[in-house]
């Protein structure tokens, strides 16, 4: 059963989306409530694992990497141990940012980076070498129109 969460986690939640960076007294005047029961509300958000984490936005392009996109895979066997040896090479990639499990025709989603279209292409080539994969289709990303967080709260 989910964790219940009250409005005032439900706001906490939004507002730490919005600017994860803010003080717990800038958080708890947005909520709505002092700062020392709002800092208790966000480490027990932190405990019962619904916040996850934070991590700053930075901008790929001024730290040189002008190309984002997406990599679509099918493996040729979607067996247990060649999903997981799959998964542990990505994971072990650093051009590649996010990785997700799709259902359907397609069994991965790469959300990578690279400097330039030869890094691009040297990464696309890497990708459909490994053992295991059928097909790779990629899609280069022309621009982000919308980066929201994960949660629609």
């Amino acid at each position: 059963m989910p964790t219940r969460l009250d409005d005032i986690d439900l706001k906490i939640l939004r507002e730490l989306q919005a600017d994860g960076r803010m003080t717990n007294v800038e958080l708890a005047r947005r909520v709505g409530m002092s700062a020392p029961p709002c800092l208790r509300r966000v480490r027990a958000l932190e405990e019962a694992g619904i916040i996850k984490g934070y991590r700053a936005l930075v901008d790929e392009k001024t730290l040189g990497f002008e190309i984002v996109f997406f990599a679509f895979v099918h493996l040729s066997s979607q067996a247990e141990g060649d999903l997981a040896g799959f998964q542990a090479r990505i994971r072990d990639w650093p051009a590649v940012r996010e990785c997700w499990t799709l259902s359907g025709d397609i069994d991965f989603m790469l959300k990578c980076v690279a400097p330039d279209l030869r890094a691009f292409q040297a990464l696309v080539a890497e990708l459909t070498a490994l053992a295991n994969v059928r097909t790779i289709r990629t899609a280069v990303a022309l621009d982000n129109v919308k980066d929201e967080a994960i949660a629609p709260i």
